[in-house]
């Protein structure tokens, strides 16, 4: 019904976006990830859009990058994942990186998310999987996991095996590998990514 919305950013907070276009204020349902991105208040500002239907409310998502809105309509038409925590996922994960823990069956790093429990990991690891396979049938999302995928996810362990946190482990390194995206060396990659943590 909705697709996207250009206008004057009003009000911005870690959840909620207000965003005025031709004369009429939209309140929107922001993740964490959209409201590092948006600009000053009185700047213009680009969405997409999700329109949540409920009998209690009608209520807008919006997402800076077409990518986090459609991730976020595939997590909610799973049994169990409700729009909130859809965001929250979003919200706290790159998306190459939720890919990444799909496709190794990660449901340790994806249990460590708000709202995640293991069952709810292990479901979203099954049903996401095969989201993931149906391409554009599907509405899948677009995303490509980087050919050294190989040495990313064992800076990763390497990483939680020292003891740090796994969300703070999967940041770093994507930090680390995205100032670098040639970077082959493990040992360089880890010695990076500790200077993100």
């Amino acid at each position: 019904m909705y697709e996207s919305i250009r206008g004057t950013l009003q009000e911005k907070d870690p959840n909620l976006a207000i965003v005025e276009c031709a004369g009429l204020a939209y309140r929107l349902i922001i993740p964490l990830s959209t409201y590092t991105r948006l600009p000053a208040i009185g700047a213009e500002t680009f969405l997409y859009l999700s329109l949540i239907v409920r009998e209690d409310a009608h209520t807008l998502f919006a997402f800076s990058l077409k990518e986090e809105r459609n991730l976020f309509e595939l997590l909610t038409s799973i049994s169990g994942i409700g729009p909130k925590t859809a965001a929250g996922i979003i919200g706290h994960m790159e998306i190459s990186s939720f890919q990444r823990a799909i496709a190794s069956s990660d449901t340790r790093l994806l249990s460590k998310l708000p709202g995640i429990g293991k069952k709810t990991a292990e479901r979203l690891v099954i049903e996401m999987r095969d989201k993931f396979k149906g391409g554009k049938k599907a509405g899948a999302v677009q995303l490509a996991i980087s050919q050294e995928e190989g040495v990313v996810g064992d800076a990763i362990n390497a990483l939680i095996h020292l003891g740090y946190n796994a969300l703070d482990a999967d940041k770093a390194v994507q930090k680390a590998f995205g100032s670098n995206q040639e970077e082959t060396d493990l040992g360089r990659l880890i010695t990076t990514a500790l200077k993100h943590i």
